[in-house]
């Protein structure tokens, strides 16, 4: 059986109530958009396998609460990330992009927000599906290119372990002569 991906990956979904966290999960997972739903409690996740630049990646999103009384619940989730300063990856994303007459949020305000912390800007809208796909694959390349050392040997290991394969395979063959009949090898 076929691996189904090559690396797996762990993105968290942080933000205030209300702002479309599982909206967009579920855009981006499901391709789907659910205008009613009910408030995340705790903490949620759902999975999704993208390629990127030849990687098969396994990106698991964890989605959480952003209500006052559930954040001692999903600061477990995220403590040790806030900590590893070259491992973690951020991109900042402005949603409901479809909603400008409801913006609370300027397009340059959300640049130079991102711009201060060294981050990404995308305006994304789950309505819409506007810039879904390419904020998760632009933070699953930054994931990559942040792990590209352990990456480059994960590929090098799968190379050598095709050559093996390859060899154990010609081994099993049997062998026949240059000018000896053609025999079935079934």
């Amino acid at each position: 059986m076929a691996k189904q991906y090559d690396v797996l990956f762990r993105l968290l979904l942080l933000g205030d109530s209300g702002v479309g966290k599982t909206c967009l999960l579920c855009r981006f997972t499901d391709n789907e958009f659910h205008p009613a739903h009910i408030s995340t409690i705790g903490v949620d996740f759902k999975m999704k396998t993208i390629e990127v630049d030849g990687i098969k990646v396994r990106i698991q999103i964890w989605d959480t609460a952003g209500q006052e009384r559930y954040q001692t619940i999903t600061k477990q989730y995220y403590r040790r990330a806030q900590y590893a300063p070259d491992g973690v990856q951020k991109i900042l994303i402005g949603n409901k992009a479809d909603e400008e007459q409801k913006r609370q949020v300027g397009r340059e305000q959300g640049l130079q927000l991102a711009k201060e912390y060294g981050m990404d800007f995308y305006e994304t809208s789950a309505c819409t599906n506007f810039n879904i796909k390419e904020s998760f694959t632009r933070l699953t390349e930054l994931v990559l290119q942040a792990h590209r050392k352990e990456l480059d040997g994960l590929r090098s290991y799968a190379v050598e372990e095709l050559n093996l394969a390859e060899l154990e395979e010609e081994e099993r063959k049997p062998q026949r002569a240059e000018n000896s009949p053609k025999a079935c090898w079934c």
